[in-house]
């Protein structure tokens, strides 16, 4: 079809009516296309460069190399500079060792690229030529030639090198960074989330957008997802009709990943026999739980500023630096509270003390205070209104508190909240929750009191079983621990010190915390040592100590939180092997 007397093929037009419907772009916007290389990434960035003419938008090419891949990965970087610089774009890269990362934070290592491919997304917004990763950007000359649908015209009397030199600088700042979800990223992600277990708001899938807000709380810029009414196989097809050549992941076809189970086996199987439209069944379901979450949304702020009250709790009044604790809004004027945030703590999950607190046994009531992971407020709520409304409502206050709070509610812990509030009986009866958080009823009032981290916490014992493959999530500890086949030929790809070898394993996984008597061997030391030695030199304060995860299989420790695996359970060279990691959050969403 032509627009402006210039050929713009169908699926751009389709695209165009969607980001003009949904307002996702504007004109002026500098947009910075997440380009892996990969099928879904490569066709955004052929679209946008047939759209920005008519959208008015400046598109510059964001790349991060995870090193996970070794040459690969480096391949595919060097291929998405060459489409930055056969566009004449400016070409924004950024690697890390994403495995050195997932190991030093004990989180899986699809939620350690995650978190620092969005990182890096994040410097790029808002940050102006004073900051920022280094770029690439076209010459002046050649941005001169540069019409609506790329460059006007070349001057074959010059060198393509020439043609195409870069010169490096400072980028200038993003407005946007889009990236290359689909419809069947979407389908894949409610699905998996069912099958793990979910409310309403993982039903919401992947968002079409997120605000981005600078250290300051301002709004620094977006990350949009402008394809997630497309199939894959729409863009695969696009490519092929505009000869656009991509670079194949080898990782997409290891079924040792979930989401790539559910892309090769499951949502095929459910298209040939039960429903061909269920892919787009799925997004739509994440269509209406988005909007039914907006709604809830803003329910829950209301309830959250009248009907929930938060006070200091009385132990850790006085203190000499209690004014240097943030305020967050609703609790009131007169005292500060420490707001925990999703890694704010991950010094302490992996037993080092943070900057600027001692190193001894001895920590300070203040000091057990900044390491705490959930806010060191106590919450209260009127019981007869708590109870006067629907279960729906309930439910929700509830589950805001946990979340406002830090305590990791999973739908049975928000159930047992119900009955004990509904439950007659005697006033100041407590009810146990995750963490050492406690729920006290009283006649008139239903109060969550925070753990008094002046006494030593003897958190509840918990134990799991761990399927393999599966994961189990683990409330007590707000975390989920994943186990993966990975098989011999791909071995030699991870890091031998986080597998443990299939065939020495003496009986099934359990994760569970340590016990008093629990011994574990981590690699490349001489010999095992009690866990709970281990912690403590590692400086792990109660009650995280008592929270702390392992795994077993038999009777045996082969996996500890933050160490080596089991000496003597490596992976082998030509064995089967499987892979522990931790994720954070049972239930946190997955954007």
């Amino acid at each position: 079809m032509l627009l402006y007397h210039i050929f713009v093929h169908p699926l751009a037009l389709s695209l165009l009516s969607h980001i003009r419907q949904e307002e996702l772009l504007r004109a002026g916007d500098r947009v910075g296309v997440a380009v892996s290389g990969g099928i879904d990434s490569v066709a955004l960035l052929r679209l946008l460069l047939e759209l920005r003419g008519e959208l008015g938008i400046v598109p510059s090419v964001v790349h991060f190399n995870h090193k996970l891949r070794g040459e690969e990965s480096d391949a595919d970087e060097q291929f998405v500079c060459g489409l930055a610089r056969e566009h004449d774009l400016e070409f924004l890269s950024d690697s890390d060792d994403v495995a050195e990362h997932a190991y030093r934070e004990g989180v899986s290592v699809e939620a350690a690229a995650r978190e620092l491919r969005y990182g890096f997304f994040r410097r790029l917004l808002g940050e102006g030529s004073d900051g920022g990763p280094q770029g690439l950007k076209p010459s002046a000359a050649n941005s001169l030639l540069r019409g609506p649908e790329g460059p006007l015209f070349h001057d074959e009397s010059r060198g393509a090198s020439d043609r195409l030199a870069l010169s490096k600088q400072r980028p200038s700042s993003l407005d946007k960074i889009v990236t290359g979800h689909t419809l069947d990223d979407q389908a894949e992600t409610v699905l998996m989330r069912v099958i793990r277990g979910t409310g309403v708001t993982g039903l919401s899938g992947i968002h079409p957008r997120i605000t981005v807000e600078n250290d300051d709380g301002e709004v620094s810029g977006e990350i949009v997802r402008p394809l997630l009414t497309t199939r894959r196989r729409e863009l695969e097809r696009y490519l092929k009709d505009i000869s656009q050549p991509w670079r194949e992941d080898s990782t997409n076809a290891d079924h040792a990943f979930t989401r790539n189970r559910l892309r090769k086996l499951v949502v095929p199987l459910l298209e040939k026999e039960f429903n061909p439209a269920v892919a787009e069944n799925l997004a739509e379901l994440a269509e209406i739980a988005r909007g039914e979450e907006e709604y809830w949304e803003s329910e829950v702020a209301g309830w959250m500023g009248t009907a929930v009250h938060w006070s200091e709790p009385e132990w850790a009044r006085g203190r000499a630096n209690a004014s240097e604790f943030v305020q967050i809004g609703g609790l009131g004027d007169g005292f500060g509270l420490k707001v925990p945030t999703p890694r704010a703590n991950s010094a302490l999950e992996m037993g080092h003390t943070e900057a600027g607190h001692s190193d001894s046994g001895d920590t300070d009531l203040q000091s057990k205070i900044d390491l705490a992971r959930w806010l060191v407020a106590n919450a209260s709520v009127s019981r007869p209104w708590f109870l006067s409304e629907p279960v729906a409502v309930q439910r929700r206050v509830a589950k805001a508190i946990g979340e406002q709070a830090g305590i990791p509610l999973e739908f049975k812990h928000v159930e047992e909240i119900l009955r004990f509030a509904a439950e007659g009986g005697p006033t100041g009866r407590e009810l146990s929750l995750p963490l050492g958080w406690k729920l006290v009823r009283y006649a008139e009032e239903l109060l969550f009191v925070t753990p008094d981290l002046r006494e030593e916490q003897l958190p509840r014992d918990y134990e799991h079983e761990l399927p393999v493959p599966g994961s189990a999530a683990v409330a007590e500890i707000g975390a989920v621990v994943e186990a993966r086949r990975v098989p011999a030929e791909k071995v030699a790809e991870y890091n031998p010190d986080q597998l443990v070898d299939t065939d020495s394993l003496p009986g099934p996984l359990r994760v569970r915390n340590w016990r008093a008597g629990d011994r574990f061997w981590p690699a490349h030391t001489k010999s095992p040592k009690k866990v709970k030695e281990l912690l403590q030199e590692r400086h792990v304060a109660q009650p995280e100590r008592g929270l702390w995860p392992v795994v077993l299989s038999g009777d045996e420790i082969v996996w500890v939180r933050g160490f080596d695996t089991h000496a003597k359970y490596r992976a082998k060279p030509g064995h089967d092997a499987v892979l522990i990691a931790e994720r954070s959050g049972a239930t946190a969403e997955e954007r």
